[in-house]
């Protein structure tokens, strides 16, 4: 979280932020769903949560509220519940109205679909249709439009907006219903499909090589490290845009010295990478509770509703729930869209820190309210966008170094390690055609007729 490195002056406005309460989760247990067929069966081995590491499960536990059976179970549905998503959702297409799973183990899967005639395809998914009036591309051109009025108007009464797929709406957090419904007029956007939500909640960015630990930017701010990656030869590692611009120096959790900003951007997006020198070393490695590590195997990402973990050098190891993606924030300094908000707690100093699903990496800290001591929310800058603008490779388990291989050449649709994938998008690969299920960034050992789980052939 941005910490000590922005001006004094913007150090105390950001101070007087108001803070929002966690949200509980229901602390019943949901029955397991039946055994999905075919590749949905490997979706939980090929992410890693048939066996979740210890420290995940054991925070789980406290900030979830579950039992060790339940945490276990949660990781394996929310990991098969994305695979039955995305094979919807290429289905679907324009009638496609957004996903999320329920219940304490995740064991719900909700798929919305502006069309009835949907439910039995839905349904032969394991799912729960929900018909609703508007698809996804319609709710996010509603948002761009309202995105685009507080560009124009300014967004300090309005500092949130996003597409809230659980209500088929779009929801502006605002300090009054005065203030939302002036954003939502200089936007000419249907009302209809517009909550005004008044809160009093003021996001902040928090300010202040094993994701979560502690760096030090030009001797006088603090983030956390996100996630190793590489670059050809160069090692670094992601974190926040606001931590650093381009050149800073920094210094490592020891005060010696780690490396070069490359590459930032903030505000629009909050993203930025650290190219470290030959004293450091690039690792799958997150830090979780008791330094203990946590090992970075890909970056599937999470649906709606699913569980996440933050590593920061502030707060530490903690956990929550994705509650919205493609959400828009205006912190002090600017707008900046495409953030993911979470009910995990966090606080200055873990900016640029991890968030992971089970051992897929989301996303790395950028700015929210609360506390670890009342609760509060987060949003994070989703890792997929981060590698791809900077052509970053994540360091994982299997070893993948280097630069993903450029998009424009004559072999652009063919399958290739290192590439970020979403979903719907179709490769080549072994004379045969593939289409994506869930965005991720490919791994050497997830070659699409390996991985079900990740893609479908067509």
């Amino acid at each position: 979280m941005v910490g000590r490195h922005a001006a004094r002056s913007r150090r105390a406005a950001l101070t007087a932020l108001g803070a929002l309460v966690l949200t509980a989760l229901p602390a019943a247990a949901s029955a397991a769903p039946p055994p999905a067929p075919g590749p949905v069966s490997t979706a939980a081995r090929t992410l890693g949560a048939d066996a979740p590491p210890a420290q995940v499960l054991r925070a789980m536990r406290r900030d979830l509220g579950l039992t060790p059976d339940q945490a276990s179970a949660r990781l394996v549905n929310e990991a098969e519940a994305g695979t039955r998503a995305g094979m919807l959702r290429n289905t679907l297409g324009d009638r496609f109205a957004g996903a999320w799973v329920s219940g304490a183990t995740s064991a719900e899967l909700t798929v919305a679909t502006t069309d009835a005639a949907d439910t039995a395809a839905i349904e032969a998914q394991g799912a729960k249709a929900a018909v609703v009036d508007k698809g996804l591309a319609e709710l996010r051109a509603v948002k761009e439009k309202l995105d685009a009025a507080a560009a124009r108007t300014g967004a300090a009464e309005t500092p949130v907006r996003f597409v809230d797929v659980r209500t088929n709406r779009i929801v502006v957090q605002a300090t009054s219903e005065s203030a939302g419904a002036d954003l939502v007029e200089a936007a000419g956007a249907e009302a209809a499909a517009v909550t005004v939500r008044v809160s009093s909640e003021r996001p902040r960015v928090f300010k202040d090589l094993v994701g979560g630990e502690a760096y030090y930017i030009d001797g006088q701010a603090r983030c956390s490290i996100g996630f190793s990656v590489t670059k050809d030869d160069q090692q670094g590692f992601a974190t926040a845009g606001h931590c650093g611009g381009p050149g800073a120096k920094t210094t490592g959790f020891d005060e010696t010295d780690q490396g070069t900003f490359q590459a930032s951007t903030f505000p629009g997006k909050d993203m930025a990478w650290v190219g470290v020198n030959a004293d450091w070393t690039a690792t799958p490695d997150v830090k979780g509770e008791n330094d203990q590590k946590v090992q970075v195997t890909g970056s599937v990402e999470a649906l709606v509703g699913a569980s996440v973990c933050r590593s920061g050098s502030t707060t530490g190891w903690h956990c929550g729930t994705v509650q919205q993606h493609d959400t828009s924030v205006t912190y002090p300094q600017g707008t900046v869209d495409g953030l993911t908000r979470t009910t995990v707690c966090a606080e200055p100093g873990d900016s640029g820190g991890p968030f992971v699903a089970g051992t897929q990496a989301q996303g790395t800290t950028s700015g929210g309210s609360g506390d670890c001591t009342g609760g509060g929310t987060t949003f994070y800058q989703p890792v997929n966008p981060l590698l791809s603008d900077f052509g970053l490779t994540l360091r994982t388990t299997s070893a993948q170094t280097g630069t993903p291989a450029p998009q424009d050449n004559a072999a652009a649709d063919a399958w290739a390690a290192g590439r970020v994938y979403e979903v719907g998008a179709t490769v080549s690969h072994a004379g045969l055609r593939y289409r994506c299920l869930q965005n991720h960034q490919a791994q050497g050992v997830w070659s699409p007729e390996a991985t079900p789980a990740l893609w479908q052939r067509v």
